[in-house]
């Protein structure tokens, strides 16, 4: 068995129409037979640090997924929130299956849902899932091109102090995912690191990328210019493009993401990463958002898992209003 479901108790409600949270629009799906044409959203989880501990970093990212659902779904809806949205919540992959079998398990998973046109969040976990998830919404995105050849080239977009590019020569660990789809999909995509900061990556890692063909905007840049303005100036030309944004909590300040296995006093500001997903939604045609390294044991006062449940927060309000959910 591959998924299992989420404890039902995470779905926050008040039971008053008048205050209603994220929870009263979620319910459990089927992460097998599930049909998303039903669901206006779906999510899952990876309650999964083994590849954080075979990078040698600090674990408790697996409790992430739990934690980071229990803030966004005691939340309440946007204003603008459509009052008949449907939430699926897709479970937890099985931790008790091989590492390579999760990771396949979430690329199916990322798949079904990007070819189905069905917005997608899922929450880590290790950023090894990162190659799960990306290498889902290729393959999803590849198959809405043969439905429609007028399909752009995906976008992917990595917020993150780390490139992490590393070989697969220790295993498939936390700094691999970019390096297997680069690999994987040469020339697939578009392919932009953001926030990336100097103490976290050697010459040798951003000399590959580059060969690669990925455009690297590292924190000096973003902080001279600006991240909106910035990212409105280097994928301007990409507009309409299929997108899926990867989110490693360490690109934000540790001040607002204390709680991962490696936070830096420098780097991104939350408030700003939000002004930058509304631009994404007007922009392009955003499929997904994952988020990676939330660790609720080295969090202090949750301060983490509410970035995180915030960034989904923007991400899923902003979907449905772009789809014109009602």
């Amino acid at each position: 068995m591959s998924w299992t479901p989420t404890d039902s108790a995470l779905f926050f409600s008040k039971h008053d129409p008048q205050d209603q949270r994220l929870g009263d629009f979620a319910s459990n799906g089927d992460a097998i037979a599930h049909d998303s044409a039903v669901a206006d959203l779906c999510l899952w989880g990876y309650p999964d640090d083994e590849g954080i501990a075979l990078n040698k970093g600090r674990v408790g990212a697996a409790l992430a997924p739990t934690q980071i659902r229990t803030v966004f779904y005691k939340m309440t809806p946007h204003v603008l929130f459509p009052r008949k949205v449907k939430i699926s919540d897709l479970g937890d992959v099985n931790k008790k299956i091989p590492l390579a079998e999760r990771h396949q398990a979430g690329l199916t998973q990322a798949q079904k849902m990007t070819a189905a046109g069905t917005p997608w969040i899922s929450l880590g976990g290790g950023h090894d899932y990162g190659y799960a998830d990306g290498a889902g919404f290729l393959r999803g995105v590849e198959e809405l091109l043969k439905q429609n050849p007028t399909t752009k080239k995906p976008v992917i977009l990595n917020f993150d102090a780390h490139l992490d590019v590393r070989p697969l020569d220790k295993g498939l660990n936390s700094g691999t995912p970019f390096y297997r789809l680069l690999t994987e999909f040469p020339g697939a995509f578009h392919f932009f690191e953001i926030g990336l900061q100097p103490q976290c990556n050697s010459r040798a890692h951003w000399d590959w990328a580059l060969e690669k063909g990925a455009q690297l905007l590292p924190l000096s840049m973003i902080e001279e210019e600006g991240l909106l303005p910035i990212l409105t100036r280097v994928l301007g030309s990409l507009e309409g493009h299929p997108l899926w944004v990867s989110f490693d909590i360490d690109g934000l300040q540790s001040s607002e993401a204390p709680g991962c296995s490696q936070s830096w006093t420098t780097g991104l500001k939350t408030a700003d990463v939000m002004r930058a997903f509304y631009w994404f939604t007007h922009h392009f045609d955003w499929k997904a958002l994952s988020i990676y390294e939330v660790s609720p044991p080295l969090d202090i006062d949750n301060h983490t898992s509410k970035a995180a449940a915030l960034l989904m927060h923007q991400f899923a309000s902003l979907s449905f209003l772009r789809r014109g959910v009602r």
